[in-house]
This record gives structure tokens, C-alpha cells and sequence, in this order.
């Protein structure tokens, strides 16, 4: 099963946080943070049956003056 995984800097570390199911992980690099967050994934979803969303996630970017 694909997620997707969106990686912010806060600090000295890295956050890595699922957009399908809020699950998110932390590292001290990009890496152990995304490595991290598959074993929580893993765990979240542990003894359940993973159910494919309908519709395909659209990501995309916006600009909007402040």
C-alpha cells in the first residue's frame, strides 16, 4: 500500500506525518523520520484490513497574497 508522506523541518528535527490518516514520526534526519513513521504506519494498521480510497489523492500548491 502507497501513503503519502509530506516531511517538515522544526527545529533539529525532521517531522513526517501521513496525509491519509494523521499517523506522524519524527527523526534526526530525513531518513530515520520516514523510516520511523512506516513502523508507526505499520503498527496503526496492525490486524486490520486496509481499504483503498475510492478516489485517488490530488496534491497540489496554492499562492495566496497575505
Amino acid at each position: 500500500m502507497l501513503f503519502t508522506v509530506v516531511v517538515s523541518k522544526e527545529d533539529n528535527w525532521y517531522i513526517a506525518k501521513c496525509i491519509e490518516n494523521n499517523v506522524a514520526s519524527q527523526g534526526k534526519t530525513v531518513e530515520e523520520a520516514i523510516a520511523n513513521l512506516k513502523e508507526a504506519i505499520e503498527l496503526y494498521y496492525e490486524g486490520e484490513e486496509i481499504q483503498k480510497p475510492q478516489m485517488p489523492l490530488l496534491i497540489t500548491t496554492i499562492e495566496v497574497a497575505v
